[in-house]
């Protein structure tokens, strides 16, 4: 089948299990707020298990979805390395595991491994991926939009891409905010991917019960 929709960790799994050595264990619960906007950045996470949402908030309180996250990702790197206040809260969608990695104990293993470049990689990366999505809000169906939401998702959850995959933790107003709509209209998209067999759906639960057509539905 192929990939989901093109998630490419940029440290290797060798780094990635020397990172893991690198902090203490912290357990996140569901909907608790792992990194908060506004405070320095003294350290990451590393993120081993679970599902996370990225949000900023502006003055006025009003909240922008920027990104989901999930194993294998690297939460609030930017301000460790810039020395600047945090940009956006971190909130658990899912009960996570993480590394708590203090900044300047990061920065030196980043430096003694030669990561720098990948980082910026992977920072340039994300980049795109925030550029293409922006684009998408523009000039894609809302149907094809909330596919391709999943299927993000879904590579998160699951990278090996099974046969069936279960999203936990997500509110439908929540992915309504992700891709640019209303609640009521992410309720009747999923109403017609349960009605064409390709998903199962309950509270904050979504089964994706057919990967091959959801990606046909993604238009990928």
């Amino acid at each position: 089948m192929g990939e989901l929709i093109g998630r490419q960790p940029m440290l290797s799994d060798a780094v990635w299990r020397d990172v893991q050595h690198l902090g203490t264990t912290r357990q996140f619960p569901e909907r608790s707020r792992m990194l908060k906007q506004g405070e320095p950045g003294t350290h990451l996470l590393a993120l081993t298990e679970g599902l996370a949402k990225v949000v900023s908030r502006d003055a006025e309180g009003l909240t922008t979805w920027l990104a989901f996250r999930g194993p294998g990702d690297l939460l609030g790197e930017v301000s460790v390395f810039n020395g600047t206040v945090r940009t956006a809260d971190v909130v658990a969608l899912t009960p996570c595991t993480t590394v708590v990695l203090e900044a300047a104990r990061f920065r030196r293993f980043v430096e003694q491994r030669g990561l720098v470049l990948p980082l910026m990689q992977q920072a340039l990366e994300r980049m795109r991926e925030s550029d293409l999505h922006r684009t998408e809000l523009l000039t894609l169906p809302l149907a094809v939009r909330l596919a391709r939401s999943l299927l993000r998702l879904a590579a998160l959850a699951c990278p090996a891409e099974p046969v069936r995959v279960r999203l936990t933790g997500l509110t439908q107003a929540e992915l309504a905010q992700a891709i640019g709509v209303t609640r009521n209209a992410v309720r009747n998209c999923l109403q017609d991917l349960r009605d064409a067999d390709v998903v199962e759906t309950a509270r904050r639960v979504i089964v994706i019960k057919d990967l091959r057509a959801l990606r046909s539905w993604a238009g990928l």
